[in-house]
């Protein structure tokens, strides 16, 4: 079991330094969790970390899901197998770059309701969360034979509120579910994120990305009687859509980490392998404008996205070697995964949006995603302005990007990323207004968190509040991919268009989408992510493991394109385009 005795790690007795890289189960194909695991202790690593996103597991409230890439015990067992212990950070709230930083969007439609604080309308659904997780995990704390050495209480709560009872509370509640192992805090350097960020009875660990000497001995000075260990070892970053791509492929972060390991400190790389943010998973930043992230979680890390290490591993590697206890040899790093090329792929069929509409709601006002008890996709508004001559549309408050219809002929779209809201109407009579809003992550960081999506207040003509709305839902989920008629016939945006292709071998592959505009793109039922041309991300990842020998399906979901078009499959990535950033999409 892990203790801890001053300044020192011990486990079962003896003097033990983590050293630990993160990658998340959940953003990496099941069949590749042994791959990961493999390389992480090949680098040199002991440990690996985790995050759990409670709005993967429990998508609707008392529904949960522990299945498939899902099944977090397994990937837990499975790094102990291969010789890994286990830091597990469950939450409630992860942040990572993860749409809500992990909290469920339900909770969003309570209006009344605050986050990671004594809320009453919110302590609940999270208690009942870690009750659950503990019926998963507790099971395999060290202490029961397990790999999971500590568990961390919420995550960088001093960047976020002073809550100090909320801390104390769920630190109790994951003593009382059974994990009896030390507990941590993660936070920045900042004395403020110290002070409240930090409780008692709990390890407190620091995040930087550089100046190792001067993070830890911040940490030192405030804790001077603990281990010191760095929670998140920035080593790379993340992207964000229409922005020059973040972080680089040096290996400079090798000399913070060469200066933790000659001055006793323990850490955990972050990241060691990003992964994908498959889906409609990936968040968003808002430090005085909104910033959607991308669905590559590249992050620049030691693996890309395929799991293929780059020059940091290498440089890592040759420091941690000689950290290995008893001098023991680090295994050999296992081979590449397999990553080949698609010829063109001509998609040959379509389905038209507007076409095919579920049955909507009536409200006399426009109504969130939330409020509708969707999570993620598109929401459509329609009304009616016959008799209306004001020229002058506002809709207040668009999460994320609307496209305006007059008549059913597109004539605007409003970009949250710019701050627009407002549009000028064509003179003329005009009878049918459609609003499509298509969304992004919800914001994972920060005070701006009750990111609610759709049209979040009203709509306005000139002075007049619109009213009487007809709401669509549109998930973007399997239900409704399966409910779609497509005909060879040649529709209007925003289409789905279907194309199959046959492969004699599988393999990973990234597939190009620079000649498209906008949309998401599904395999074989697997949803790999969202697409935008304006960069600086150009391709999506998809496994092999969501291929098949032979018969293959694609999707693409094209928000502004017309016409049909075609893909192939690269094997390397473009993530640092950002040629259609400068586009003003008004």
């Amino acid at each position: 079991m892990l203790e801890i005795q001053g300044t020192q790690f011990l486990l079962n007795g003896k003097p033990f330094r983590i050293f630990s890289g993160e990658l998340h189960y959940f953003r990496i194909a099941r069949e590749y969790w042994r791959d990961r695991l493999l390389k992480a202790r090949a680098m040199g690593l002991n440990t690996i970390c985790t995050y759990m996103p409670w709005n993967l597991h429990e998508p609707r409230p008392g529904r949960f899901d522990f299945a498939d890439m899902l099944d977090v015990a397994a990937f837990v067992r499975m790094a102990q197998e291969l010789g890994l212990w286990v830091l597990l950070r469950p939450g409630p709230y992860i942040c990572a770059e993860w749409d809500f930083g992990g909290l469920p969007a339900w909770l969003l439609a309570n209006r009344d309701l605050r986050i990671r604080c004594m809320d009453p309308g919110y302590l609940p659904a999270m208690t009942h969360y870690i009750e659950r997780v503990g019926r998963e995990l507790s099971p395999l704390t060290c202490t029961r034979g397990g790999p999971i050495l500590m568990v961390q209480v919420e995550n960088e709560y001093g960047s976020y509120a002073n809550d100090k009872e909320y801390l104390r509370t769920l630190r109790d509640l994951l003593v009382r579910v059974g994990f009896d192992v030390p507990l941590f805090t993660s936070d920045g350097s900042d004395s403020d994120m110290f002070a409240a960020g930090t409780v008692e009875d709990c390890l407190a660990v620091v995040n930087f990305g550089s100046n190792a000497e001067h993070h830890i001995g911040r940490l030192r000075a405030f804790r001077p009687n603990q281990p010191a260990m760095c929670g998140e070892f920035w080593c790379g970053w993340f992207d964000a859509w229409g922005k020059p791509r973040q972080g680089s492929a040096s290996t400079d972060s090798a000399k913070d980490l060469k200066w933790m390991l000659e001055n006793d400190a323990s850490f955990n790389l972050y990241m060691f392998h990003g992964g994908t943010n498959f889906g409609f998973t990936s968040g968003a930043n808002h430090h005085g404008q909104y910033e959607p992230q991308v669905t590559s979680y590249d992050y620049w890390a030691p693996l890309d996205e395929a799991g293929r290490p780059q020059p940091k591993y290498w440089a890592y590697r040759e420091l941690l070697a000689a950290y290995q206890p008893g001098g023991t040899n680090l295994p050999d790093v296992p081979p590449a995964m397999k990553v080949i090329e698609i010829p063109k792929i001509e998609l040959t069929e379509s389905a038209a949006l507007f076409e095919q509409l579920p049955e909507p709601v009536q409200s006399a006002s426009p109504r969130t995603m939330e409020a509708l008890g969707q999570s993620s996709g598109m929401v459509l508004y329609r009304t009616s302005i016959s008799g209306l001559e004001s020229r002058t549309l506002e809709i207040v408050e668009p999460h994320d990007y609307a496209v305006v219809y007059l008549d059913g002929q597109p004539i605007a779209t409003l970009d949250r990323r710019l701050n627009q809201t407002k549009v000028e109407l064509p003179a003329g009579e005009h009878h049918q207004l459609d609003i499509l809003v298509d969304t992004f992550g919800r914001v994972n960081y920060g005070p701006r968190m009750h990111d609610r999506k759709g049209i979040t207040n009203c709509v306005m003509l000139g002075r007049m509040t619109l009213m009487d709305w007809q709401i669509f839902s549109l998930p973007m989920d399997r239900d409704q991919l399966s409910s779609l008629r497509f005909t060879t016939d040649s529709v209007d945006a925003p289409a789905f268009h279907r194309g199959t292709f046959e492969l004699a071998e599988t393999g990973d592959t990234f597939l190009d989408l620079r000649a498209w505009r906008k949309g998401a793109v599904w395999i074989n039922g697997h949803n790999l992510g969202r697409f935008w041309h304006i960069g600086p991300q150009q391709t999506l990842y998809c496994p092999g493991v969501w291929l098949r020998k032979g018969a293959n399906e694609i999707v693409v979901f094209d928000l502004e394109r017309s016409g049909r078009g075609s893909v192939s499959g690269l094997t390397e990535p473009i993530l640092d385009d950002c040629s259609g950033a400068t586009r003003d999409p008004s």
